[in-house]
């Protein structure tokens, strides 16, 4: 087995992903975090308009700012940014101003998802994934395509066949445990991924049975998901299958949320995970030749 110390990446950072506690702005998101006992935290600067979602900009010159003496003062990192949408009327060139703020952050990741709402048009989803990485690239971002269940993109296999269509260098696929159940996802589809694609993990968990309408399926993501081990999903399974990758808990329910307030509900976000990932380690083993040449080019660029 690999343990991420082994793989040179070092432990595995845990981080509070914005959509468990969509309410607050960035600069509070880490403060919580910091107290709760994160590494880490996942903010969201490109808003999604969900209900309950933070009303301030946070890309406004103030938010920036008190988001970036929330970090230094509580010393926790900056894991991804969210959410790059693709649309029918999309230009990745508005994208820009977040990837600017994560690459001043040190984030290393921005999530991308598809949302248009045709079933012919993989051509398109190329050419904006690819431009986004481009745009991406000087920040020092990957860009992780998602396939949440009631998106475009709504499998592990049609994730991948974009990134790899696009042959970007810092192009990259998210996993989320949720979607994966939803899916209907194969474990053993996670081998088929080359590991340098997979950089973390967003990570709750559900009941058995998996909705049959999207409006189930939309509930359930955007405000009842469970603590890691309360539900079905075999996260020891997803991890062994992985290379060593950071984690971020995406945990929306806001029960839990008005029960515990945010906190609390963060820090059981997190001591569930740890206690139910437990031993689990990667088992799979990425020899320095299996990198492609063009993701050791890419990572000595970010090096220098």
């Amino acid at each position: 087995m690999v343990k991420p110390e082994e793989a040179g990446a070092g432990p595995s950072l845990y981080s509070l992903a914005h959509l468990t506690l969509i309410g607050c702005t960035p600069p509070e998101l880490v403060y919580i975090a910091a107290r709760a006992g994160y590494d880490a935290v996942s903010p969201r600067f490109i808003p999604m308009h969900v209900p309950g979602e933070f009303t301030q900009s946070p890309i406004d010159k103030a938010q920036v700012q008190a988001t970036k003496t929330a970090l230094s003062t509580t010393g926790l990192k900056v894991l991804d940014v969210e959410i790059a949408r693709i649309t029918e009327d999309v230009d990745p060139r508005s994208f820009e101003r977040s990837l600017e703020i994560g690459g001043e952050l040190g984030a290393k990741r921005m999530i991308m998802s598809a949302w248009t709402n045709t079933r012919d048009d993989r051509d398109f989803l190329i050419d904006v994934y690819s431009e986004t990485c481009e745009l991406a690239a000087p920040y020092g971002l990957t860009v992780d395509l998602e396939f949440p269940s009631f998106s475009r993109l709504r499998t592990l296999d049609e994730a991948l066949d974009i990134v790899r269509a696009s042959d970007q260098p810092n192009g990259g696929i998210l996993v989320d445990t949720l979607y994966l159940h939803l899916s209907r996802v194969d474990l053993g589809e996670l081998l088929h991924v080359p590991s340098d694609l997979f950089h973390f993990l967003h990570i709750s968990d559900c009941l058995p049975g998996i909705a049959d309408t999207r409006e189930g399926m939309i509930q359930l993501a955007r405000d009842a998901r469970l603590y890691p081990g309360e539900g079905w999903i075999d996260f020891t399974g997803i991890i062994e299958r992985m290379p060593p990758v950071d984690y971020s808990i995406e945990l929306p329910n806001q029960s839990r949320v008005a029960e515990l307030g945010y906190e609390e509900h963060a820090r059981r976000c997190l001591s569930h995970a740890k206690r139910t990932f437990g031993e689990a380690r990667s088992q799979r083993r990425m020899p320095d030749a299996a990198i492609p040449k063009h993701q050791e080019d890419y990572h000595e660029q970010r090096a220098h």
